[in-house]
């Protein structure tokens, strides 16, 4: 009896220990921010991004310098940022993911179409309109817009982009929008984070909130903040944050042209 026990103490008291050491991964003395140097228009390492200026609202209501640890997104981004323990805190994930503990959500957003403001198809705002036949389409591909545009029978006339790229070197969403400007494509379907505050630089341009769609899968996201799995308590605290300056944190947004809708994706937020 007394190896199983001495067996069970070990194993308690290992597993404090490595609880004690991840929870002690997250600075008290700054605001440790993982991101993408190059997602603009939401993290850029320049600091122009609508997600540097949220993270700078939190830094300043922490009272806490804000340091950065710059990785590109795609496959290993959390493992290398977060599970590492060389930052403290994701800006802008989406609602749901189980790599991350999320915290509440702080904005919604959804997919939309871009055309040109003076072109036939400025009128459109769902993706069953009979004029998007025939068209040239743009959309990233193994995003939920493809799976609307192909029951609505759109597949022959839509060209995909990757999902998975590093911005650095390839810009999916600046050649779509490039493409429906001069003509090359007719629309693009896209992320409205992404896609709303560079449509609302280009006078040519306008971004329609997908708010009409019918069926799975669905077109809206809440978007939240991302921690490691067993911060509980910094979770309360940047909820709390969230909950207290909603309003700025909407100014922001707002003003940085990301296009917000209700918490169930059916209407524009005023």
């Amino acid at each position: 009896m007394r190896r199983p026990l001495a067996a069970a103490l070990a194993l308690a008291v290992l597993a404090g220990g490595a609880q004690a050491q991840v929870a002690d991964l997250r600075s008290t003395t700054a605001l440790r921010v993982c991101a993408d140097p190059a997602a603009s228009p939401m993290s850029s390492e320049d600091g122009s991004g609508f997600e540097n200026r949220l993270a700078e609202l939190l830094a300043a209501k922490l009272n806490l310098p804000l340091e950065y640890f710059w990785f590109p997104q795609g496959m290993g981004f959390v493992r290398k940022t977060l599970r590492d323990g060389n930052c403290d805190l994701i800006m802008g994930y989406a609602q749901g993911d189980e790599l991350v503990q999320n915290t509440n959500h702080y904005y919604t957003s959804t997919y939309g179409i871009v055309t040109r403001t003076d072109g036939p198809l400025a009128g459109v705002d769902h993706l069953t309109d009979p004029l998007l036949k025939g068209r040239n389409l743009g959309v990233v591909a193994g995003t939920p817009p493809a799976t609307h545009m192909a029951r609505a029978g759109l597949a022959k006339d839509m060209r995909g982009w990757d999902l998975f790229v590093d911005r650095r070197t390839e810009n999916p969403v600046g050649d779509m929008l490039k493409g429906v400007k001069d003509g090359t494509l007719d629309a693009a379907v896209l992320w409205g984070p992404l896609a709303g505050p560079l449509v609302k630089q280009d006078p040519d341009l306008q971004f329609v909130p997908l708010v009409k769609e019918k069926g799975g899968p669905k077109l809206f996201y809440r978007i939240t903040m991302g921690v490691r799995l067993n911060e509980q308590e910094w979770k309360r605290q940047l909820n709390s944050l969230i909950r207290r300056n909603q309003p700025e944190i909407d100014a922001i947004l707002h003003e940085a042209g990301v296009p917000l809708v209700d918490d169930y994706g059916k209407a524009l937020k005023p």
